[in-house]
């Protein structure tokens, strides 16, 4: 997949001005975005934590990787000397971080591991796909790092979550029909920004989409029922 998107956008990065004030404008939400998405999965990781006190040490290393994304992420804002747009980014994430402590509240764990584990890692992993060809080189070193460990985390969530599948079932279909039309909004809101930076909407929907339908085939769904669950996203998009 990563290879597929690299042929696609081998050629798109050439006409980029990196240090334009359009990209620069652009790329202070985008990169706010992706900052304050780190934070939120260091958070929701401890939390997650509280929620399986046996899996604690290890979802606490995973929130510190989280927080050396976030690092990273960091670094490459000052490399083009643009000031993150932070209030938009905590306005983009308030809704599915307002689902994630709803459900933490009443020790749905469920909802928690889909929205973190599969929905925010699925939209990370997309982005980052779709962002690193047509990154500058210092951010493109910094994304393909963190990429790869973002896989590392959706499987956390996809082995747990399989391993409790016959009674994680039914409250799955019901967090993905109240959390996946987010995600969908949350593309809307970004689109012209990613455009600017040479990522088109259509290619994130498309990667995310395979992303997240590979997880619930892995979970325990059948095709069926993740086309269906798909939709519930599609409605929204």
């Amino acid at each position: 997949m990563i290879g597929q998107i690299f042929a696609a956008f081998a050629d798109e990065n050439i006409d980029i001005d990196y240090r334009s004030d359009t990209y620069r404008d652009a790329y202070s939400r985008i990169n706010a975005i992706v900052i304050e998405g780190e934070q939120e999965a260091h958070d929701n990781y401890l939390q997650l934590g509280e929620l399986l006190p046996e899996l604690k040490t290890e979802l606490a290393g995973l929130a510190k990787m989280e927080n050396r994304h976030k690092k990273g992420f960091e670094a490459c804002g000052r490399n083009l000397s643009v000031i993150p747009d932070m209030q938009f980014a905590k306005e983009f994430f308030n809704a599915l971080h307002g689902n994630f402590q709803k459900a933490f509240a009443i020790t749905d764990v469920v909802t928690c591991l889909l929205i973190q584990s599969l929905i925010i890692e699925c939209f990370a992993i997309a982005a980052y796909n779709i962002y690193i060809p047509v990154a500058d080189d210092f951010a493109r070193k910094i994304t393909e790092g963190v990429v790869k460990d973002e896989y590392l985390h959706l499987n956390f969530g996809e082995v747990w979550l399989q391993e409790n599948f016959e009674t994680a079932k039914n409250q799955l279909e019901i967090a993905n029909r109240q959390n996946l039309p987010l995600v969908w909004k949350m593309l809307n809101q970004v689109a012209k920004d990613a455009k600017v930076l040479g990522m088109e909407k259509d290619a994130l929907v498309e990667d995310f989409m395979i992303q997240y339908g590979e997880s619930l085939g892995k979970i325990g769904f059948n095709t069926r029922e993740i086309m269906k669950m798909s939709a519930m996203g599609l409605v929204a998009a």
